[in-house]
C-alpha cells in the first residue's frame, strides 16, 4: 500500500471517529435546532400561523411604536431569520448572537405578567445556545 493510501485511510478513520463522537453529534443537533427554530419563528412573525406574536410585546413598546406592534414583530422576524442563517454558516459567532437575543427576549417577557414560564423556557434555550458556542470552538470550521 502506498503512503498516500495509508494517509487517506487514516484521514477517513479520523473523519468517522469525529462524526461518531458525542460532542460532534451534540454540536450538529444544536446547530440544526438553532438554525431551523429561529428561521421558522422569524417567518411566522409575518404570518402568525403558530401564534399571534404581538401578545409577547409589552404594551409600552406597542405605544412607542405608535400602535404598530405588528410592524415591530416584522423587524424581530427579520432579525431571527438572519440569526438562524448565521448559525447555519457561522455558528462560532452566531450561537452567541442567538444567546444574547434570547436574553433580550427573556427581559421582554419578564415585563409582561403571565409569561414567566416562557421566559424560563427561553433561559434553557439561551443556555443551549451558549453550549453550541462552546462546541463550535471544537467542531465548526474556522
Amino acid at each position: 500500500m502506498a503512503a498516500t493510501d495509508t494517509l487517506r485511510m487514516a484521514g477517513a478513520e479520523e473523519l468517522v471517529r469525529t462524526a461518531a463522537s458525542p460532542s460532534r453529534q451534540a454540536f450538529q443537533i444544536l446547530r440544526l435546532g438553532f438554525t431551523v427554530a429561529p428561521i421558522v419563528a422569524g417567518l411566522d412573525k409575518f404570518f402568525n400561523v403558530l401564534v399571534d406574536w404581538t401578545q409577547y410585546l409589552p404594551a409600552f413598546v406597542n405605544r412607542l411604536a405608535g400602535g404598530h406592534g405588528h410592524a415591530v414583530m416584522h423587524g424581530v422576524g427579520v432579525i431571527e431569520i438572519a440569526a438562524g442563517l448565521g448559525v447555519a454558516f457561522k455558528p462560532r459567532i452566531f450561537s452567541y448572537v442567538v444567546a444574547a437575543w434570547l436574553g433580550a427576549i427573556i427581559v421582554n417577557l419578564l415585563l409582561i405578567p403571565g409569561y414567566y414560564d416562557v421566559a424560563l423556557r427561553d433561559l434553557g434555550l439561551a443556555l443551549a445556545a451558549l453550549a453550541l458556542g462552546r462546541l463550535s470552538a471544537e467542531h465548526a470550521a474556522r
